[in-house]
């Protein structure tokens, strides 16, 4: 039978699963780390693509490959197809000024009214994760490197492109998820808006051309393979709900060094209030989501702050009770992009002479990244989504404290399938699905644990404790210096 790759090239680095096209098993898989940073040159991604595909074995036995890819960097292209500068990520925070003018400009000075109008054009108001904001701060700070830009693609566009052999800029391809990411294309008309990448450079480029699920952005060029068709590709959270095999109604909360909870929709969404991102999926549908951009790196910083590992975290967070005795943490370490907080720093509220313990603290430290995230569920919900599932995934689930905790936060059943490379798989069935016309029916692995909600009295009450506890402080956080 014929094997498939999938390529998840994310913030932190590169995984490759190779599978069997018929049944999904898994045949063998590598990876290769990613520099830190919030600009990275993206000739790194390709080195690290390098390395983790010749630690999965090589691809000559491979007959299709799809790339999964971190969303909305920013990579421009000079006339000739040269990367002109480091790739600004996502995480960078540098345009957050910027995304303030886009939203004012658009309404006429007014920024209510430019959201409003921001989000019926995109589906989405500008934050500084967006690749429209980037481009504004390169015209701004950068204008030389402005003046040059021929082309812009993201991540994953960029590595599709040199599977394929990066002959022209022409030949850039994208799709329907990662294009939704960008700021300058609508998910619901299906068509680039110009002249907002226009208002944030300054002139007109070369754009992928946006492909539909299933369809292929060519055949592999390349030292890593010739003749392999190469499909279309998505941006990580749209790969990822593939691979879980997400449907209509089905919640996925991922913990990973952002933290996002999305949905698949049958519509487009549009959130004025810039809560909800209004991205596609990568099956024809739409992904409403939220993302934070502190997930489990604030387990990081708590067992940096309290001197333990994550097993010692864990089991320090289970003896304290709920609501940590009133101690809570605004866990804004990286500023925060939902809600929309670029300047904003964590703090740690409520401390007292009593409840200032290490159990407390670590309790307050994973209740704190899951308020954050249920907020945005929330959020989902008065959209108009009926949650069915909750699923848990990323580095941050593995916590059996997180675990725990999550059905207590969210107020819902929770299920944490078996750890896997869920973007990767998810670039694998499109890969299958270029290759053969039709989308694969494999199902997730087996191995889901079941953590219920305590639907009773007590358990709703406490829910409502950690909730409020949250609420009353989110506000109260402290601004860098700019």
């Amino acid at each position: 039978m014929p094997l498939v790759a999938g390529v998840d090239s994310s913030t932190q680095s590169c995984k490759v699963v190779i599978r069997d096209a018929e049944t999904g098993a898994l045949v063998r898989e590598g990876r290769a780390k990613h520099p830190d940073g919030t600009t990275v040159d993206p000739h790194a991604w390709w080195d690290a693509l390098v390395e983790a595909v010749a630690a999965a074995g090589g691809l000559d036995d491979v007959a299709a490959i799809s790339v999964g890819g971190q969303q909305h960097g920013m990579v421009a292209l000079d006339a000739d197809g040269a990367v002109i500068r480091d790739a600004m990520l996502w995480n960078d925070t540098s345009s957050a000024r910027d995304a303030e003018e886009l939203i004012s400009e658009l309404g006429d000075g007014d920024p209510v009214a430019g959201a409003a109008a921001w989000a019926e054009a995109i589906g989405s108001v500008p934050v500084s994760s967006l690749t429209v904001t980037k481009l504004r701060w390169l015209a701004r700070v950068e204008p030389e490197n402005a003046a040059r830009v021929a082309a812009v693609a993201l991540p994953h566009d960029w590595l599709t492109w040199r599977l394929c052999g990066a002959r022209s800029l022409e030949d850039l391809r994208t799709d329907r998820s990662d294009a939704s990411g960008t700021g300058y294309w609508s998910p619901a008309t299906g068509e680039y808006r110009r002249d907002l990448l226009v208002r944030a450079l300054g002139h007109d480029v070369t754009l992928p051309v946006v492909l539909g699920p299933g369809e292929h952005a060519g055949t592999t060029d390349s030292e890593l393979s010739r003749g392999a068709v190469v499909g279309v590709g998505a941006g990580d959270n749209a790969a990822a709900s593939l691979g879980l095999g997400l449907g209509t109604g089905d919640v996925s909360v991922s913990l990973g060094t952002s933290g996002v909870v999305c949905a698949v929709s049958p519509q487009p969404t549009t959130d004025p209030s810039g809560l909800v991102a209004g991205f596609a999926d990568a099956t024809g549908q739409y992904l409403p989501l939220v993302c934070t951009l502190n997930a489990s790196r604030v387990l990081d910083v708590a067992c940096r702050m309290l001197g333990v590992d994550y097993d010692e975290l864990a089991r320090l967070a289970l003896t304290a009770p709920a609501g940590a005795e009133g101690l809570v943490l605004v866990p804004y370490f990286e500023g925060e992009r939902t809600p929309n907080k670029p300047r904003s720093t964590a703090a740690l509220h409520g401390m007292r002479l009593g409840n200032s313990t290490p159990a407390n603290v670590a309790r307050a430290a994973i209740e704190g990244m899951l308020c954050a995230l249920a907020d945005g569920l929330d959020e989902l919900v008065r959209g108009g989504l009926e949650p069915r599932t909750l699923q848990l995934i990323g580095g941050g689930a593995q916590s059996p404290a997180v675990r725990a905790i999550a059905p207590i936060v969210f107020g819902l059943d929770v299920t944490v399938p078996r750890p896997g490379e869920y973007v990767a798989d998810g670039a694998a069935r499109q890969a299958v699905w270029a290759l053969t016309g039709s989308a694969p029916a494999w199902q997730p692995e087996e191995g889901v644990e079941h953590f219920p909600a305590d639907s009773s009295d007590e358990g709703r009450a406490m829910t409502a404790l950690v909730r409020g506890q949250y609420a009353a402080v989110r506000e109260m956080t402290y601004h860098r210096p700019q």
